[in-house]
């Protein structure tokens, strides 16, 4: 607990100066996540890396699956994608030819029956971006 007369005291209200200071305001913080209405791109399975072609074809057949994780609920904590209730999107993983872990590349498909998606998506940097995988 802060007391008025403290060291304490004096860093808060140095530090909470400094960031009006520098403009910040409660209301310049914005969720992160798409721009309302805002656009996904698209990318064809064709113009996808020949890993994620055979992981599109493994996701409609059911696998088989290399890695655990594959076919694993993904919560969408990013909020990247369109929000949908828990459960509804699935990751999978799109081998990186000479990575030895899972690396950043995957496919992410919404719907609640896996072999028949409503969408897929696309990333190859680890949920920063997406792409909508257009069939």
């Amino acid at each position: 607990m802060l007391r008025k007369n403290g060291a304490g005291w004096q860093l808060a209200a140095a530090v909470i100066l400094a960031a009006l200071s520098t403009g910040f305001s409660p209301a310049s913080v914005q969720a992160k996540g798409p721009i309302p209405g805002a656009e996904i791109s698209t990318i064809s399975v064709a113009a996808l890396p020949e890993q994620g072609r055979h992981m599109v074809s493994l996701i409609y057949q059911g696998g088989p699956f290399r890695y655990d994780k594959d076919g694993a609920v993904f919560g969408n904590r990013e909020r990247m994608l369109p929000a949908k209730n828990r459960g509804y999107y699935r990751e999978y993983t799109v081998k990186t030819p000479g990575e030895r872990s899972r690396g950043a590349r995957r496919i992410v498909c919404g719907g609640f029956v896996p072999t028949s998606p409503d969408a897929c998506y696309y990333t190859d940097d680890h949920y920063a971006s997406f792409r909508r995988i257009a069939q």
